[in-house]
């Protein structure tokens, strides 16, 4: 047994595996070969790169058990720049220098079992070499399993711990192991990144990355030796790549590759001396990012005396300004970025103490201290404003651009507490809301950084909200809400809650616009605690005591908390049951935007929005304008992932007819991130006072009274709130709310004294004059920073790779500006005045626009760079210098300015690519290289030779360029080492205005590495140009001056130029039109275009024949083959609208894309079965023919009648009808397709032809109106320009418009004629002539009305004879568009030839909200059927769209009808039926003799009243009751006539009746009835007949009235509303809370409401209770019995039988709880025996 075991135990032992830690053994030290290199570049051939190497001797040795010392000897840096292998690596001996003072210092770190601890470095030791160490060490870190040779595990090293493979190949022969790992780089738990910029970038957790744009893995390879006394590492190798897509593209990206070797060289004896200085610990071997802010990628400035330098480079930046050189200017902009970043606070106050009195360096000082975001340029910036020493404006646009730019740390943010208590920013509300605002965008900041945010930081935010709250200041509370939303910290929720009544009583009596601010201060806190934000917007969403936009805005942060599936179908199950149809729309169009997106981190609440739609009802999707929407237009590519969506929010309101809330953002996505670049918002209340009478003093009226005392008689009363104007905006950019403004009557008037003193208009319009005439004389410059974005990333080497970009903009403005007024105006002036004066306008205006946009990829320290810079530059600049005389009188405007002398760069955009290098030690060598080289050197005879040094043992592939790049390189031919020259491609684009003198062209250069790679990033990588340019145009003739000169009115004919003339003189008075009536003809060339006119009419009737010899359509090719005689005839037959004899051998295309309903499809697709039959359709006459053969039309017919049309036309595809004009239309005649094709076709052909050749000149009978003629002024020579001359023509039934432009040069005979007239109220047509006479070129259209199938439509046709090449070009481009577009619209389409010079679109009303839409096209047809219109078409109620006609269809004042219709409100009364403002029908038999609040004024103005009752004679004829001001009208029916009473005097009914108010009233006959309009008052007419009533009130007064009539506020779901709020249980209930009681001894009405009690036993809860009602109901007086009773429903409230409670005396029963429901009896009728009256 004992020998069993010891073998067992030997066994054991010699299984296990070796232990392949390396170890250095104590009194040894070790010596390694070092070698580094690192290279950026594109992995193309060809292509420039730069690069870093870094070589060094490196010593090893063990000082105690854990702790070991190295030493870093000879340590030498070289730089590539250029093109491998042509140019190699240079040693830069003095950067090697400043690297060995800190390298050659020993280093301690601790090493257990081959993994690296602490590192202790000398104390002085900058964190670059620290780095450097750490790349060194990073490569010994090796963890072993002993029992595993392939394992993965999460491995600490210089980017953090990340997940590591390792594979071991142990060769225990030879006493060698190999060991591999690699990294993926983009999977580690604490990854070693810093991101500066990138606070407002908000990246997807959730988000599973198919494609990363940013990819790096790292590999080592490991090569041991053991023996008895251990295991050495004799080499160790890595190799790390990061691949960098900007555009996410996979054959599109720039490579980053970095490697290592450390050699094993010998050991020796002598170990390293112990370090002299004191050592600190600097951490583990994670990368540590230097504590100051990183470098620019500009050129490295070398700081030995920072004032002078400050000094030189402001000088330095402003001359450049001044001479113009922009580039230059910004360059330096950035290098006093950088500057002010290291400066003191005591060297920014002497450099501004320099040049504070001078104006040119004060806008470029400012903003960088701005930009530069450090703690000391904060702090100077506060002190400024506190010293004043800065004006209103400079503060205000230096403030949100230093708390955007400030770097977040505890230092910054004590100073942005102080800013909030500053005097001097308390005093200008604008700077404290930019303070408060940014104060909030900063703690955002710096807690975005931290797990949990101090309290301390909130503090201000919350104590401003405390305090506005005590003082019940709206402004302060919206501030306060504002700030705490930019915040955006959890911590802040409860104080959120005070403001919402869902959470807090108090919050009831705030202004509505708060509740809205509180719900929008929880967007952001959404993004850290969802699930709380997400149960808090739920709850305020179902709460249906709130306003609507309250609720519509938390229906917006609740989908921005992505909530799931069952919350998303919950809240679709309550839109079902949900009262208000504003919310509902809202909430709907908003699923509906969201289940339609694209956004993959946004896919699983699309997924859950497409699915709970399908629970709502469809008639969601069929609400008007009228009702809150969402518009959502966005999309997204997932082959870059990149996307943006543009969403706007329309808040409707009751009281508005138009969205009172308009909220549009701008969101962008990219790579799993999500940005929001740009909110605006646009809050309005009240502005209907603004349109409207505002000195009526509606309170001193007795109607005002009297509706005071009647809502005393209703219970629970309650009037709408008032509203003052208001208009309120804010703007939010990257997330964060910068400003905001409200704008109030208050607020205008302040600003009226701040600028002018005084609060009267007159004044300020005065000052305003009086400064435009002394002229404007000034220089504006505004520089800004507009943003810098850094993520940076350690390579194993230990420098930083550093991506991103910054850019600078500047805005300049030179203006010299002198304006003479005559006569001057006097101090009380009137308006009108303005329009009597001459002004004479001395202007110089020069703008410019400079942007600078640097991205860089490599490395960038303050010691060197090396890597990759694209540079982008935008510049616009022009120069406005005229003189303008402005005749307001006269109506005469003439210019003057000078022609270009020169060539004038008006626009320009460059780009380009090199490859940098810089060290800080030679900052005048600096290196650049463009990514693509201009030609190829000759280098076949010059073989590579290695820099020196480079061949010695120990490199690897004779220092090599890495793999990845160079992988060109390394294959091929001879040739592949040269350089690749890009394509150049340059192209000039001009066009010439000899005329003027001057020429504008459009140039454009490139050379890019796209030859390599069909990619973004290829595309981009190279040189690109751009420039618009005006050039000077060399003629005979010098020009001296350019003219324009507009003439209006009466003398407009004086202008015109005679070309026979010299053209030097201008006509002092006006001719009389009788002696230029001829002449007109002969100067416009009109005689020869209407001589030619004729011939055209002519000649057009057969164009279609003409059209096979010589087609110039538009999508014809030049050398396409013309049309056969077949098509020509089809094709003439098609300018009816008729199909073309040819379908048949075509195929119909469906489109499976997005349709607008199930009905639509399947009508569509059946119609596309029918395509390809035979036949044809005649909707005129509302039958369907066909007959045997579509060429044969003289064949057996068979035709369908009216009768069997209905059943058939659905059947039939809507491509297959054709439009009839209204003008040929003819219903006493049956028409039949031969009939049509030879008198339809026609007739359609002479109206187009009509159109194409007007024979009218205007001018034989109208003078010009007005005259507008563009000249050069030449010194020796004639003046050459254009002349345009405008004639109209406006008669009752037809109205004209003709416009001729033509070359005042004599020799010319380019013209241009177009006419457009409105022939009758069915059609409008008209025509556009250029060329040589008009004759070179033709376009005709036409707009008319008639019949397609069976329903009213329009037509609007379009016909060609001739365009030039680039119209065709471009409508091609078009219309290769045209079938993806209907696939994306839900639209159908069908291939089918048509007349290639003709397109036609035909819209079809099918019923007053959608419509039938065909567009036929030359090749194609597109059409679609019931597509919703935006607001319905107006017609009387009743008639049918198809039974309108169409002869008599005005389309153009029925859509101005529809509109203006839809802006008003009707509620009618005939007989027991009643219809409300909103369109709800409800039957109600009023009590007899008892008045009802039929429509009132609930407003507090209280302006209105009417009331109506039923009279005793007949249950038909009914009594009204007007109350307004000081009126009362009554309106009622004695003997069968109407009768009127105007304060009880009985007055001629025949005899209009006027009110001598402040707000007039007008009474007259209409028809059989009497009409009342005072439309001051709101009601726009009343129409009474003593049978029906019609009341139509202005659309200002929409959610301000109530009655049986409503509410006018289309919330048709909360009609039945009673006048305590609630709503009533059925409409007799409804009808009978608005009845008025009356005294029962001197009113006629004996009803009066009561509360009620339920006699019979109840038992609520199990337990006996009495019932008591919540509503009273309608009882007959004490003394009286019911004569007449009707069941209502009502709602009781039930108390235990034995409780105190009762009927006596209870007024607050209304307020109670309902608990059941019960039918009770309401009396209608009562029956009075002789009452006792107090005399």
């Amino acid at each position: 047994m004992k020998g069993l075991i010891v073998t067992l135990v030997l066994a054991l032992v010699g299984g296990q595996k070796q232990d392949l830690e390396p170890v250095f053994h104590m009194g040894k030290t070790y010596l390694y070969g070092y070698d580094s290199i690192i290279v950026h570049g594109l992995p193309k051939r060809g292509l420039a790169m730069a690069g870093m190497r870094l070589t060094a001797k490196v010593e090893i040795s063990r000082v105690s058990q854990t702790d070991h010392l190295l030493q870093i000897r000879s340590p030498k840096l070289e730089e590539h720049n250029g093109f491998w292998p042509m140019d190699s690596f240079i040693p830069s001996l003095r950067l090697s220098e400043t690297i060995a003072e800190c390298l050659s210092q020993a280093f301690k770190f601790e090493y257990t079992e081959g993994r690296v601890g602490s590192i202790f470095v000398p104390e002085d030791c900058p964190i670059l070499c620290t780095n450097l160490v750490r790349g060194i060490l990073n490569m010994m870190q090796i963890t072993i399993k002993k029992s595993q040779n392939v394992y993965e595990l999460q491995e600490a090293g210089i980017e953090g711990i990340c997940q590591t493979r390792y594979i071991i190949q142990d060769d225990s022969k030879n006493n060698r192991a190999t060991i591999s790992k690699s990294k993926d780089l983009t999977d580690c738990q604490e990854k070693a990144v810093k991101n500066i910029g990138m606070g407002y970038i908000r990246p997807c957790p959730t988000c599973v990355p198919k494609v990363r744009n940013i990819k790096g893995t790292v590999m080592f390879t490991y090569k041991m030796k053991y023996d008895d006394s251990g295991v050495s590492l004799t080499s160790a190798t890595s190799e790390q790549v990061y691949q960098i897509s900007p555009f996410n593209e996979p054959n599109g990206a720039a490579i980053m590759e970095a490697r290592q070797e450390l050699s094993l060289v010998g050991v020796k004896r002598t170990p390293i001396s112990a370090p002299e200085t004191r050592l600190q610990k600097q951490g583990s071997l994670r990368y540590h990012f230097s504590g100051e802010l990183l470098q620019m990628p500009i050129p490295l400035i070398r700081i030995k005396n920072l004032d002078l330098q400050l000094t030189e480079t402001l000088r330095q930046l402003i001359q450049h300004n001044e001479k113009g050189s922009t580039k230059e200017a910004s360059v330096k902009f950035l290098q006093m970025v950088q500057l002010f970043r290291v400066a003191t606070l005591d060297q920014i106050e002497s450099l501004w103490l320099q040049f504070v009195n001078q104006r040119a360096y004060r806008p470029w000082f400012l903003s960088t201290i701005c930009a530069a975001g450090a703690t000391d340029t904060f702090r100077f910036l506060k002190q400024k404003i506190h010293d004043e020493k800065l004006n209103i404006w400079e503060a205000a646009a230096t403030l949100p651009l230093a708390f955007h730019f400030v770097t977040p740390n505890k230092q910054t943010l004590e100073v942005a507490s102080t800013f909030l208590t500053c005097p001097q920013i308390q005093r200008v509300l604008m700077h404290r809301i930019i303070v408060y605002l940014g104060y909030g965008s900063m703690v955002n900041k710096y807690c975005a950084q931290s797990l949990l945010c101090p309290n301390e930081l909130l503090q201000p935010l919350h104590d401003l909200a405390t305090e506005a709250t005590s003082k019940r200041d709206a402004k302060d509370m919206s501030l306060a809400l504002k700030a705490i939303g930019n915040a955006g910290e959890p911590a802040s929720i409860k104080r959120i809650l005070k403001f919402l009544p869902t959470f807090s009583s108090a919050a009831l009596s705030l202004p509505n616009r708060i509740h809205v601010d509180a719900v929008l201060a929880l967007r952001k806190i959404a993004r850290k605690d969802p699930p709380k934000v997400r149960d808090i917007a739920l709850q305020v969403f179902r709460d249906i005591t709130l306003a609507p936009n309250v609720r519509m805005v938390a229906c917006v942060v609740l989908f921005e908390t992505k909530p799931a599936l069952p919350m998303v179908t919950a809240l679709a199950s309550s839109l079902l049951t949900e009262p208000s149809l504003q919310v509902a729309s809202f909430t709907y169009s908003h699923m509906k935007a969201l289940a339609a997106g694209r956004i993959p981190q946004l896919h699983k609440l699309s997924s859950a929005c497409n699915i709970a739609i399908k629970l709502l009802s469809p008639r969601l999707d069929r609400l008007s304008y009228r009702y809150s929407k969402v518009i959502n237009v966005g999309d997204y590519s997932r082959e870059y992932q990149a996307g943006a969506i543009w969403r706007i929010y329309l808040m409707n309101s009751p009281s508005t007819m138009f969205p009172s809330d308009i909220i549009t953002k701008v969101r962008g996505y990219y790579a799993n991130t999500a940005t929001d670049i740009i909110e605006v918002a646009l809050r309005s209340q009240g502005l209907a006072k603004l349109i409207r009478k505002q000195n009526i003093r509606f309170a001193e009226y007795d109607t005002y009274k009297t509706l005071k005392e009647l809502s005393k008689t209703f219970l629970g009363w309650k009037e709408l709130p008032s509203e003052d104007p208001l208009l309120s905006a804010y703007i939010k950019v990257l997330g964060q709310e910068i400003a905001f403004v409200d704008i109030d009557k208050d607020a205008i008037q302040q600003l009226m004294m701040h600028l002018t003193g005084s609060s009267n208009w007159q004044p300020v319009v005065k000052k305003i004059v009086e400064e435009v005439q002394r002229g404007i004389s000034d220089r504006w410059t505004l520089p800004v920073m507009v943003g810098e974005l850094w993520h940076v990333v350690p390579t194993t080497v230990g420098v930083p790779l550093q991506l991103g970009l910054c850019g600078a903009v500047v805005g300049q403005a030179a203006a010299d500006v002198d304006i003479q007024m005559s006569p001057p105006l006097p101090d009380n002036f009137r308006p009108s005045q303005l329009l009597e004066t001459k002004m004479d306008v001395h202007a110089d205006i020069r703008p410019k626009v400079y942007f600078h946009m640097i991205a860089m990829m490599g490395i960038n320290t303050q010691y060197f760079q090396s890597g990759l810079e694209f540079h982008a530059e935008f510049r616009a600049n022009t120069t406005m210098k005229f003189d303008a005389r402005i005749n307001m009188k006269e109506k005469n405007l003439k210019i003057e300015t000078l022609p270009c002398h020169q060539e004038a760069e008006l626009a320009a955009v460059r780009s380009e690519v090199y490859a940098i290098s810089r060290n800080m030690e030679e900052v005048d060598s600096e290196k650049e290289s463009q990514l693509i080289p201009k030609e190829v050197p000759n280098i076949s005879d010059q073989p590579f030779e290695p820099p020196e040094g480079s061949s010695r043992p120990g490199s690897w592939k004779q220092i090599s360029i890495p793999s990845v790049i160079s992988k060109g390189y390394e294959q091929g031919s001879e040739e592949t080492h040269y350089p690749n020259v890009g394509r150049l491609y340059t192209r000039m684009f001009c066009k010439t205005f000899e005329s003027l003198g001057c020429s504008t062209c459009l140039s454009l250069k490139s050379q890019n590495s796209a030859f390599l790679g069909n990619t973004y990033l290829h595309k981009f990588a190279g040189e690109l140009e751009a420039k618009i340019i005006l050039n000077p145009v060399h003629t005979d003739a010098d020009i001296e001056k350019i003219e324009l000169e507009i003439q209006a009115g009466s003398k407009a004919a004086s202008k015109i130029i005679d070309v026979a003339s010299s053209g030097l003189k201008e006509e002092e008075e006006t001719s009389p039109y009788e002696d230029i009536k001829a002449k007109l003809k002969k100067i416009l060339g009109i005689e020869s275009v209407f001589m030619a006119a004729n011939k055209t009419r002519r000649r057009t009737k057969r164009i279609n024949r003409e059209y096979k010899t010589a087609d110039t359509g538009l999508w014809a090719e030049p050398s396409a083959s013309h049309l056969s005689s077949s098509s020509s005839s089809s094709a003439a037959s098609f300018a009816d609208g008729k199909e073309p004899g040819n379908d048949s051998r075509k195929d119909e295309i469906r489109q499976s894309g997005k349709k607008r309903g199930s009905k639509s499809s399947s009508r569509s697709s059946s119609g596309g079965r029918s395509g390809g039959s035979s036949g044809s359709v005649s909707s005129a006459s509302g039958k369907i023919c066909s007959s045997s053969s579509q060429e044969d039309h003289a064949g057996d017919r068979h035709c369908i009648g009216d009768s069997e049309y209905s059943n058939q036309q659905v059947s039939l595809p809507v491509y297959r009808f054709w439009f009839k004009p209204a003008d040929e239309q003819n219903p006493g005649r049956e028409i039949l397709n031969s009939s049509i094709t030879s008198s339809s076709s026609s007739a359609s052909n002479e109206g187009i032809s009509r159109a194409m050749s007007q024979p009218t000149f205007l001018g034989d009978s109208k003078p010009p109106i007005l005259a507008a003629v563009l000249r050069a002024i030449h010194r020796k020579k004639q003046p050459t320009g254009l002349q345009l001359v405008l004639y109209t023509d406006a008669q009752p039934k037809r109205s004209r418009i003709q416009v001729f432009v033509s070359s005042i040069t004599g020799p010319s005979r380019w013209k241009l004629c177009a006419d457009a007239s409105v022939i009758n109220y069915r059609k409008v047509s008209g025509s556009l002539k250029w060329g040589k006479d008009c004759q070179d070129y033709q376009i005709a259209s036409q707009i008319a009305t008639g019949q397609f199938a069976s329903y009213p439509a329009m037509q609007m046709k379009l016909e060609w004879l001739k365009v030039p090449s680039i119209v065709q070009t471009t409508a091609r481009w078009f219309y290769s568009f045209l079938p993806g577009a209907a696939y994306v619209l839900g639209y159908s389409l069908r291939q089918q030839l048509g007349p290639s010079h003709q397109a036609a679109l035909v819209m079809a009303l099918t019923s007053p909200r959608t419509c039938d839409v065909v567009f036929k096209l030359p090749e194609l047809t597109i059409y679609n059927r019931a597509i919703r219109l935006p607001l319905p078409f107006w017609s009387r109620p009743g008639t049918l769209i198809s039974t309108l006609s169409s002869s008599g269809w005005n389309v153009f004042s029925q859509v101005t009808l529809s509109i203006i219709e839809s802006l008003k409100a009707q509620c009618s009364v005939s007989q027991n039926m009643i219809t409300t403002f909103n369109g709800v029908e409800f039957n109600y038999s009023m009590p007899v003799n008892c008045y009802h609040v039929l429509v009132q004024d609930c407003s507090p103005e209280l302006k209105f009243l009417v009331m109506m009752k039923r009279l005793e004679e007949s249950a038909d004829l009914t009594a009204i009751n007007v109350r307004l001001a000081s009126h009362e009208v009554e309106m009622y029916v004695s003997n069968g006539l109407i009768q009127l009473k105007i304060n009880g005097v009985l007055a001629p009914r025949d005899v209009p009746y006027t009110s001598n108010s402040d707000a007039s009233i007008l009474i007259s006959s209409e028809e059989e009835g009497l009409a009342l309009k005072a439309s001051d008052y709101g009601i726009d007419k009343l129409y009474y007949d003593g049978h029906k009533l019609e009341i139509q009130v202005a659309f200002w007064m929409a959610g301000k009235t109530c009655g049986i009539c409503g509410k006018y506020d289309a919330e048709k779901e909360r009609e039945y509303q009673m006048p305590s709020g609630y709503l009533a249980k059925d409409a007799v209930s409804f009808g009978q809370s608005w009845l008025i009681s009356e005294d029962p001894c001197t009113g006629a009405c004996k009803l009066q409401r009561k509360f009620v009690k339920i006699e019979k036993p109840v038992a609520f809860e199990k337990t006996a209770a009495k019932c008591f009602s919540v509503e009273p109901v309608l009882r007959c007086v004490e003394g009286c019995s019911a004569a007449g009773t009707v069941p209502v429903s009502v709602g009781f409230h039930c108390v235990p039988a034995d409780s105190a409670l009762s009927l006596e005396g209870q007024h607050r029963l209304g307020q109670k709880s309902e608990d059941i429901v019960s039918s009770v009896p309401a009396h209608t009728a009562c029956s009075c025996p002789q009452q006792p009256c107090p005399v």
